[in-house]
């Protein structure tokens, strides 16, 4: 199986985009970064037919993508029905805390623009609500995600996917350095078991 359509997972600060990045210069591969269309000037995010109305038309109109990000409630069918690969970045999640705080504290002190004119402010951080303070949500998202995506990735719908599960930044650098062409998927140990449906 080739790697042609790939869509990348993990809670924030897992390095998703980076890869995604990655990926895309080494396979030659169209970047389609989720937040980029989801969130419009002001932290305004589209409406969910909107927002799967752009994904669609982003992914139709390539041959060959690396999708990064997870709006798995949004447009999870989208996604991941017309991926081949589905990367899992599951690192610890005292790693992915300590990420999201030096990465915020860097947009925050240079200033840096992200979609649409957004900025990450302080403001954002200081209050309890986990939709907004992106430390309680990687928290709520790290424990969603391990008992929400092996289960779901049982379904039939999702058995043509390719899964790679990196539990570590290490495991991750070792299979994209070994990464020689399209169709290696690299060193054994990474994939999840074949995860077959319940009903089979």
């Amino acid at each position: 199986m080739c790697l042609n359509k790939i869509v990348i997972v993990g809670k924030s600060g897992a390095g998703k985009t980076t890869l995604a990045g990655q990926l895309s210069t080494k396979l030659s591969l169209k970047h389609v970064e989720l937040d980029g269309i989801a969130w419009q000037k002001d932290w305004t995010m589209l409406s969910i037919d909107e927002f799967r109305n752009r994904v669609d038309k982003a992914l139709a109109s390539n041959d060959s993508w690396v999708a990064d990000g997870n709006y798995t409630r949004r447009a999870q069918d989208i996604i991941w029905q017309r991926a081949d690969t589905l990367i899992w970045l599951d690192y610890p999640l005292y790693l992915a805390l300590w990420r999201v705080l030096t990465r915020t504290l860097g947009r925050i002190f240079w200033n840096v623009e992200l979609w649409n004119g957004n900025r990450e402010t302080f403001g954002h951080h200081l209050n309890f609500d986990p939709n907004e303070n992106l430390f309680l949500f990687t928290i709520r998202m790290h424990k969603n995600h391990r008992a929400d995506f092996p289960r779901v990735l049982a379904q039939a719908e999702y058995q043509h996917l390719k899964v790679l599960r990196f539990r570590h930044p290490r495991e991750t650098e070792e299979w994209l350095s070994a990464l020689s062409n399209p169709l290696d998927f690299g060193q054994e140990g990474y994939e999840l078991q074949s995860i077959k449906p319940k009903n089979s």
